[in-house]
């Protein structure tokens, strides 16, 4: 294994005198002494220029990479037909969710330059967002852009529009609508029919700014969906929301300053709106891959990727007009196999096989490919060679990790070490602007390996606060770390003063100047980080450093919609996920649950016990039940949702329990404590 070096790459090297410095030290450890005398410099909470090292980093992408090759600007440019100046979107308590004013500062034309403080590849994408409004992408497809994280797209059919994928909230995709109908050169129309290409939120959220049940109800609109989309988009956002809507905030930057030491770019969009998150349940579901559908008028076909980009997610092919929907299967950028705000790992190897299929069904045959996020592309050469590319750095990733997993390397080593060939390292579409090669390369470890090292002493560690004061106290003394710290800091290496100080944090996070040098350090790895994701994560970790632990903000997943359309057994999976098993423990008690409110064809009878600290339901309903109590499901998410409490739910008109029954009910009940609103603003960065 000697022709892959195990040493970081690009790490700065101490300098004689810094080592010199560091042995000294080291001597003696505990006499707080600093022979740089680094303890009188000002450690503060303050927001920091870009240092040497980044603008050495900086300046290296400038030129590594083909900054004159302006081509997808012009695609980005292409089929403009109108844009809102000064684009602020309003919620109904007049409260913005999106402002796309605060970009501002972000040129959308090449060449503006870039400053100091972010990495010129990243910017670059950030300008080619912030091409926004309405653009006709070909015949009578119409997209608009920028409106939120993702794009909202409508198809004209026979009686109205069909609209792929309406964004987040249904503030920013009633905007959008609005102003499709203003601007697009006809007469208004109603929508005739909605698709959701797949089952993260910023692709079906967005609905009820577009319809309403009603329309639904009535059949005036049909809504289409890949198999296991309602199952998929609310377990994703519920069973595991609150962690992920925490991690949510540092990953898309939603709370961060917009400027340049700020949010820039999510990599994927600029970042996501704040407004309320919808969902209507599909009327028509998907499930066979070239089967032809006629959605008024327009003739088009669907290819379903399951485990893909998203559990449940489907591309689309426009026979007629030549014409490739890639949903988020291919985007303009390598996309994350493992997202930073945390989700179930996505398989690079079935995602890679599906392109496949995809440029052996339609490549060769494709004129126009568009798709959720970014812009289109014309012309098939041009399509081939990035449907290719697109699919390689999956295949890659996946090949590469796995081959160097073999030969016993750890997720660690294999980042440090994979690298990218020259066609896809210099490619725009393959760029690292959301998910990265590193943390992708782990992403691939962890599906095959686990969290599990192999090595002995990982199988059992203290955790991290523990640890902490472990790692400090045989280091010397916080002051020698800080010390020796803010001379790698001063080296570049700001890798490791992350490393070394976030033991001095959870040591005592009373310690200002590690603190403050911590954040120093996040900041610096966020100016020249490629990754929008990256970028957030490093930037927001400094902020919450310096100013604490925020209290609002972000996107509220598990919303009314989204709880509302969970399943029983979904309901019964999250009481479970959220039984105090300290205070279960001991107890036995079962329960018989009757839900009055159901359709006739509708599973509405359910046994849950609580047995050995656990909560498990069936639909073998017990003999001997401890309780019963018939209940619509309604009242239940009343009380998920905080709209009621569980004494006004066991004792409402509508819920029919006996008197004994009410006690045991309440007991059992008291066992489960979903998270409170509080609870979202958990620790990250500090103890």
């Amino acid at each position: 294994m000697s022709h892959i070096q195990r040493s970081t790459r690009k790490t700065p090297q101490l300098s004689a005198a810094q080592a010199d410095a560091s042995q000294t030290d080291a001597a003696c450890p505990a006499c707080g002494a600093s022979p740089t005398g680094v303890e009188d410099s000002q450690f503060t909470p303050d927001v920091k220029d870009a240092t040497s090292a980044t603008l050495q980093a900086n300046e290296e992408v400038k030129n590594t990479l083909d900054f004159d090759n302006i081509s997808d600007f012009d695609d980005a440019d292409k089929g403009f037909v109108a844009r809102e100046e000064d684009l602020v979107i309003y919620n109904d308590k007049n409260e913005p969710v999106w402002d796309l004013t605060k970009y501002a500062f972000v040129s959308a034309k090449p060449g503006n330059e870039c400053p100091d403080t972010v990495n010129p590849s990243l910017w670059r994408v950030a300008q080619l967002c912030m091409n926004y409004g309405l653009y006709k992408v070909c015949h009578r497809i119409y997209q608009i852009r920028g409106y939120d994280l993702s794009n909202i797209t409508f198809v004209r059919g026979q009686s109205g529009w069909i609209v792929f994928d309406p964004l987040v909230s249904k503030e920013t995709a009633k905007a959008a609508f609005k102003f499709l109908n203003d601007n697009y050169g006809g007469d208004p129309l109603p929508v005739s029919a909605v698709i959701y290409s797949h089952s993260h939120i910023d692709h079906f959220g967005g609905v009820r700014g577009i319809v309403s049940q009603e329309d639904v109800d009535n059949k005036t609109v049909r809504i289409y969906a890949p198999e296991g989309f309602t199952e998929e988009a609310v377990s994703e956002n519920v069973i595991a929301g609150n962690a992920m809507g925490r991690r949510a905030i540092y990953m898309y930057g939603s709370i961060l300053p917009r400027g340049a030491t700020g949010s820039v770019c999510s990599g994927l969009g600029l970042t996501v709106s704040t407004g309320e998150a919808t969902l209507i349940v599909p009327t028509d579901l998907v499930s066979e891959t070239g089967k032809p559908y006629t959605i008024d008028g327009v003739n088009m076909e669907f290819q379903m990727t399951p485990g893909s980009e998203a559990p449940a997610e489907m591309n689309t092919w426009f026979n007629d007009w030549h014409v490739l929907w890639m949903a988020e299967n291919t985007t303009c950028t390598m996309h994350n196999l493992l997202t930073l705000r945390g989700a179930q790992v996505r398989d690079a190897l079935k995602w890679a096989t599906y392109l496949t299929e995809t440029i052996n069904r339609y490549g060769d045959k494709a004129w126009v490919k568009f798709q959720a996020h970014h812009w289109p592309i014309w012309g098939n050469d041009k399509i081939m060679d990035y449907l290719k590319k697109q699919r390689d750095i999956y295949k890659y990733t996946h090949d590469q990790s796995v081959r160097l997993m073999n030969l016993g390397y750890l997720g660690k080593e294999i980042s440090e070490n994979i690298k990218l060939p020259a066609s896809l390292e210099k490619n725009w579409s393959t760029r690292g602007y959301y998910g990265t090669l590193s943390h992708n390369s782990h992403a691939v470890y962890q599906r095959y390996m686990g969290w599990y090292s192999g090595n002995p002493s990982d199988l059992h560690k203290h955790p991290q606060e523990y640890a902490a004061k472990k790692y400090v106290q045989y280091m010397g003394t916080e002051t020698d770390v800080v010390n020796r710290a803010k001379a790698d800091f001063e080296a570049g290496d700001y890798r490791w003063v992350a490393e070394v100080l976030r033991h001095v944090v959870f040591a005592n996070d009373k310690n200002l100047d590690a603190k403050y040098l911590l954040a120093d350090a996040y900041e610096q790895l966020g100016y020249q980080a490629e990754s929008g994701a990256w970028r957030s994560v490093y930037l927001q970790g400094a902020f919450e450093l310096r100013q604490g632990v925020p209290s609002s903000g972000g996107t509220t997943t598990a919303s009314t919609d989204i709880i509302n359309n969970m399943t029983p057994e979904m309901l019964f999976d999250y009481f479970g996920v959220n039984l105090n098993a300290d205070k279960a423990e001991g107890q036995s008690l079962t329960v018989n649950i009757h839900f009055k409110d159901l359709k006739p064809d509708e599973q509405a009878d359910y046994t849950l016990t609580i047995e050995n600290s656990v909560l498990n339901y069936t639909t073998k309903v017990s003999d001997s039940p401890d309780a019963y109590m018939g209940i619509p499901k309604a009242t239940m998410t009343a009380v998920l949702l905080g709209n009621m409490n569980v004494d006004d739910a066991l004792n409402d008109e509508n819920t029919d329990i006996s008197n004994d029954d009410k006690m045991v009910l309440k007991e059992f009940f008291s066992y489960v404590e979903p998270p409170k609103p509080s609870d979202f603003w958990f620790d990250i960065v500090t103890p």
